[in-house]
């Protein structure tokens, strides 16, 4: 990869004249450079022109690796900002034994593997999905749980027949959800690939609609993670589908509703990343009704779909449409601790963050960004949006600030000059 990269001597140029530039100093088409990103060249001429905004930070990303820059503020123009960009994501110490789990797994059974008791390896995988849920330092520490999870999960679904295979394929399945969760933004993109399409085919297998569904919501977060929207939302209406003749008897399993709620939700986000208002908040409101059906105390164990969870998600589709005061009059109104989990509580503030920067107002944004570091240190450190956002306050934050946004930075490990 070429160290040099072109310059350009105006600071106020917008993200799409840099790519232009960039494009044709590279002697690309805009058919080529659009399909290294995985889109058509007339989203990029929408780029190009200004007419759509980028505000994806994967498709930052692959529009950054695919003109060959080693910096992402070639395309920011934040110079003051260095974002690399070579992998085109994040590195986790936990990464290469829980790559060589997934990779390297075994294709005969043993007979240590038939003799594996499934309730208690459910039992491990419910357990370690809390840990994700409540711990500040949930990459590592599930991380650390994660490769010995995998292979004793893979054994007990070669070793095993008749129901208990069956039972073993969905806690295959949960387990291959959690490492999409504790890999995300840090795997390669093929193991995220992988780890998302053996959940399903493991709930497949095992013909259980609530962990199809389940899985279903996975692959449609790597999904929309990966620039694929109108995929991610295909993905999980087909699951919405699959679950809703399962819910119409009164005694049907709160978790069927869970899993039918998380995935409106997911569908009134993604919506709301593409600008399409009016189907986010029917997702979000269909969601809403499914969370009012369910026990004030109901809270989906890996999902964490429940009343707080559906409050904070209108905050991240108010965000994502660009409606500032709506999101932040939202989060007034919500109380953080009712948050059933660590990592979403984090999350949340960073929505609330992204409002407040929205508004032009760095100084509440910056107490805000503290305040979802000390719930969720790596949360904060490996989420892209929480990432874009530190680096956004260390550019804007007033001079008394400034060294308050430094040290945030460095703590959460964006690289400021």
């Amino acid at each position: 990869m070429s160290s040099q990269q072109p310059k350009f001597g105006s600071a106020h140029l917008s993200i799409g004249d840099r790519v232009r530039a960039l494009r044709e100093a590279r002697g690309m088409t805009r058919a080529v450079l659009a399909g290294l990103c995985g889109r058509g060249p007339d989203w990029l001429k929408k780029i190009e022109s200004g007419e759509r905004e980028l505000d994806s930070y994967t498709l930052l990303l692959r529009l950054a690796a695919a003109l060959q820059l080693s910096d992402l503020s070639a395309l920011t123009g934040e110079e003051d900002v260095t974002q690399p960009v070579p992998l085109g994501r994040l590195n986790h110490p936990a990464m290469p034994a829980i790559w060589a789990a997934v990779m390297m797994r075994g294709i005969g059974p043993t007979a240590a593997e038939a003799c594996v008791d499934v309730g208690v390896l459910q039992g491990r995988v419910d357990q370690t999905w809390r840990l994700w849920h409540t711990s500040g330092r949930n990459r590592t520490e599930v991380g650390a749980l994660l490769p010995a999870l995998i292979r004793d999960a893979e054994g007990a679904a070669r070793a095993l027949d008749g129901a208990e295979r069956r039972a073993a394929l969905v806690a295959l399945s949960d387990t291959y959800r959690l490492t999409g969760q504790a890999t995300a933004y840090v795997a390669p993109a093929e193991l995220a690939w992988v780890v998302a399409d053996r959940a399903l085919a493991a709930a497949q297998q095992a013909d259980d609609p609530l962990a199809i569904a389940a899985a279903a919501w996975n692959m449609g977060n790597i999904l929309r993670e990966t620039s694929y929207p109108e995929e991610a939302l295909r993905t999980v209406k087909e699951a919405a589908e699959l679950l809703r003749p399962l819910l119409d008897d009164d005694t049907a399993e709160d978790h069927r509703r869970g899993v039918y709620g998380a995935l409106q939700l997911h569908a009134a986000v993604t919506c709301a990343r593409e600008g399409r208002e009016g189907d986010a908040w029917r997702h979000w409101d269909t969601g809403e009704r499914v969370a009012r059906s369910l026990p004030s105390d109901y809270v989906h164990p890996s999902t964490v779909f429940s009343r707080a969870n559906v409050d904070f998600h209108a905050v991240s589709v108010a965000t994502d449409l660009r409606t500032s005061g709506k999101a932040l009059s939202l989060a007034d109104d919500i109380d953080p601790d009712t948050m059933p989990s660590t990592e979403r509580r984090a999350r949340l503030w960073v929505e609330v963050a992204r409002g407040h920067l929205q508004r032009g107002d760095a100084t509440a944004a910056l107490h805000i960004m503290q305040r979802a570091h000390a719930v969720g240190a790596e949360t904060v450190r490996y989420t892209p949006a929480a990432r874009t956002a530190t680096a956004e306050l260390w550019r804007r934050a007033p001079r008394a600030l400034r060294t308050e946004a430094g040290e945030l930075a460095s703590a959460v490990g964006v690289a400021v000059a």
